[in-house]
């Protein structure tokens, strides 16, 4: 009779303990799914209006809830690939600070998308990170730390494996040897981009965040490194063509490409043409505020214009016009 008694309440104990366990809600792909979806609209808004508070915020968001249901993931795949999510989100938080001039802040969220893309397992995701850490440390004046980066962003799996991304990695690379002075290494490192994006299949399915980056957008990075190690004409002439080929879903990209423009043309005292160049990147961004990465392009035009025509009329025009922007919300 004890015994019975015994195993019954033993039932009667498992029974009641499994009514809680098999309540709970068990997280499965379709709940990865639905969040990485999110994470396309924020990359939609990133491509017309730049990065901004808001943004950042929804990124944020969208980082906390991936974090929060990988507690309740239903495997380890399943607990990884919300990382992974985690991981994007927080790249795309702290890209949208380093577009807003908020260099501090997105310091500390890569450092977070390197720690949520190790736990991932995802190179690409890691990628992603050390891909701004190199656009970051070259906004910050940090060129060694950006050609490092960059160097990094070398050695992770997918850029050994997908030329696609060994492309972004390379080009990166160059931005900081040609801000160092280091035209060999500038170069090189260029060739390399070129060399792997024509070995890339661009029709492979890749996440939204490596929309922006194809043919357009290495000519435009192209253009930078050339202005920067001292060819202000064929820097020019890789502007048009980036501008002949970034998609127009582009807003922002196209707007600072044709700030870039401006630059390569007033480097060769072009000061007319530059002037009537540099005043279309505000019609592209009209209807939105200027972020803040494309304000302090835009503050490097009007300081290189003052240094080389302080008195022409055009400059004081331009200069006008300036001013009146920047004062939009």
């Amino acid at each position: 009779m004890r015994r019975r008694n015994f195993l019954m309440a033993t039932t009667g104990t498992t029974a009641a303990v499994a009514v809680p366990l098999i309540a709970q809600h068990s997280v499965g792909t379709s709940d990865v799914i639905r969040l990485r979806s999110g994470l396309d609209a924020l990359v939609a808004v990133d491509a017309t209006r730049g990065g901004h508070d808001e943004l950042e915020r929804r990124a944020l968001a969208g980082a906390a809830k991936a974090l929060e249901k990988q507690k309740l993931g239903a495997s380890q795949r399943i607990r990884q690939r919300l990382f992974s999510v985690a991981a994007d989100y927080t790249c795309s938080a702290a890209w949208s600070a380093i577009d807003d001039k908020r260099t501090d802040r997105a310091r500390g969220l890569l450092d977070r998308a390197l720690y949520l893309a190790g736990m991932a397992k995802d190179s690409v995701a890691e990628l992603q990170a050390w891909n701004l850490h190199a656009f970051l440390a070259h906004h910050r004046g940090a060129y060694t730390e950006a050609v490092d980066s960059g160097y990094a962003a070398q050695a992770t799996a997918i850029a050994r494996r997908d030329p696609f991304y060994a492309s972004l990695a390379h080009v990166r690379t160059a931005l900081g040897h040609s801000t160092l002075g280091d035209r060999q290494a500038a170069l090189r490192s260029l060739g390399c981009a070129w060399e792997a994006l024509d070995k890339a299949s661009l029709n492979d399915p890749r996440p939204s965040w490596t929309a922006f980056y194809g043919p357009g957008e290495l000519m435009a990075l192209t253009a930078i490194v050339r202005d920067k190690i001292g060819e202000p004409a064929e820097a020019e002439a890789a502007s048009h063509k980036a501008l002949a080929t970034i998609p127009e879903q582009f807003r922002r990209n196209r707007a600072l490409a044709t700030v870039r423009l401006a630059l390569t043309q007033l480097h060769q005292h072009d000061v007319d043409q530059a002037c009537a160049t540099a005043s279309t990147a505000f019609d592209l961004m009209d209807g939105h505020p200027i972020p803040g990465r494309m304000r302090s392009h835009l503050g490097d035009y009007y300081r290189d214009l003052i240094i080389l025509a302080p008195d022409a009329g055009v400059a004081r025009e331009w200069g006008d016009r300036y001013r009146t922007e920047w004062s939009r919300a």
